[in-house]
């Protein structure tokens, strides 16, 4: 152990209540900084992945993310027009079959093409809008996880099954209907047709649960009278972060607008980046308060040692010998607090993490989302050691520049 350091330990193990009152307070700051780091890290990871399960990667409509260039446009270099009125176009992606083979020539990911209309349910006095969405089973399953949300029945039952629908338990609620049983189902263009439930799901967002009705494809163009016509087209990718080029990609091929999810929730995750700032601000906060414990422990040494400093400078000792030696003081509490800061923290992130409980709308135990990272660790140990050395820092710079005479003569 070098000279510095021994006189360092010497120092505050004289003031052992002191200095265990200060390392305890860096280690509650490190534990709980990092325990709240776990929990809000947990919940926001649990957050973006449900959202990423929930919807599709890559979302194809038939809209148009900007006006289509007019003749006029092309041909003058300076154009003004009124009350232009568009051709009657009946909505949908056109030459669908031209573009699915152009996006499975592309091969991005698993691809379903579906029909999405408005609609009527109707069961004896009751009725609900709903959203009508066509689409081929097997192909719905590789983009989505309605296979996982099902209690009862499969999606993949709609093949051959004629005039029959998967809905929301929730839905079936309103209605009255159980499985087995028929509603009338009208879309916008009037046409109707009873349709048998085969089917029921619950995701958990009351939205789809009670709105949102799966059909086979051809049942959706049937009741909307357009054979072959899609107005959607979802992609799943394997690597989600792939979203927005890929979108990017499909827009400039197709023509039609292409949103990726992260375009889709780009608010949310705004919001989620705020948030992480707000919570990396109060960590520091934490530790910035656990701070001044050591801050005041070496000042309190500073001050009571004065004649020790003035004659070890008189022995040689320069001023930067006397820094080091706070310096030394001020970082190895706020090393030790960090280390039991840090297993403090590991022990409140796993009992956080056993913590059980039973949401209403679900009835599986939930336990609270947390993540285990390292850089956490890393963060909160290192400014607990930052925070530790500036506050060794200041009472040492003022210590080394005292003058040796002065002090020993007990001058101010």
């Amino acid at each position: 152990m070098s000279l510095t350091l021994e006189i360092a330990v010497t120092h505050i193990r004289g003031r052992l209540r002191q200095t265990l009152v200060s390392i305890l307070g860096v280690t509650m700051g490190v534990g709980f900084a990092i325990a709240m780091a776990a929990l809000m890290q947990g919940s926001q990871d649990d957050f973006v992945s449900t959202l990423v399960d929930a919807m599709p990667h890559v979302q194809i409509t038939d809209e148009r993310r900007e006006a289509p260039v007019q003749p006029a446009d092309i041909a003058f270099g300076a154009v003004e027009w009124h009350g232009l009125r568009p051709k009657e176009d009946i909505r949908g992606i056109l030459n669908p079959t031209a573009a699915l083979a152009a996006l499975e020539a592309w091969d991005p990911g698993a691809v379903s093409a579906a029909l999405s209309l408005s609609g009527v349910a109707r069961y004896g006095g009751t009725e609900r809008g709903v959203t009508v969405f066509g689409v081929t089973p097997k192909d719905m399953i590789a983009v989505s996880t309605i296979e996982d949300d099902m209690t009862a029945g499969a999606l993949t039952d709609l093949d051959g099954a004629g005039f029959a629908a998967v809905i929301g338990e929730r839905l079936a609620d309103r209605l009255g209907i159980e499985m087995g049983d028929s509603f009338d189902l009208t879309v916008a263009n009037e046409r109707s047709r009873r349709i048998k439930v085969v089917g029921l799901f619950r995701t958990g967002v009351v939205a789809t649960d009670e709105g949102l009705i799966y059909v086979r494809l051809k049942v959706a163009q049937t009741l909307s009278g357009r054979q072959n016509a899609i107005n959607d087209i979802q992609i799943r990718l394997a690597d989600a972060n792939a979203a927005r080029m890929v979108a990017a990609r499909a827009e400039a091929m197709l023509g039609y607008k292409a949103v990726s999810w992260q375009e889709a929730n780009e608010s949310l995750l705004e919001a989620l980046q705020i948030r992480n700032i707000i919570m990396y601000t109060v960590v520091a906060a934490i530790l910035v308060v656990a701070g001044f414990g050591i801050f005041n422990i070496v000042s309190i040494i500073t001050h009571e040692k004065a004649r020790d400093i003035a004659i070890l400078k008189s022995l040689g000792f320069r001023q930067s010998d006397i820094r080091g030696i706070f310096l030394a003081e001020g970082a190895l509490m706020g090393g030790i607090g960090g280390i039991l800061g840090s297993a403090l923290g590991y022990g409140l992130t796993w009992g956080l993490g056993n913590v059980r409980f039973e949401l209403e709308q679900a009835t599986e135990i939930t336990n609270l989302p947390v993540t285990y990272d390292v850089l956490h660790y890393v963060i909160a140990s290192g400014l607990a050691l930052l925070t530790a050395g500036i506050a060794g820092y200041l009472p040492a710079r003022k210590a080394a520049r005292g003058n040796p005479v002065d002090i020993i003569r007990g001058a101010t």
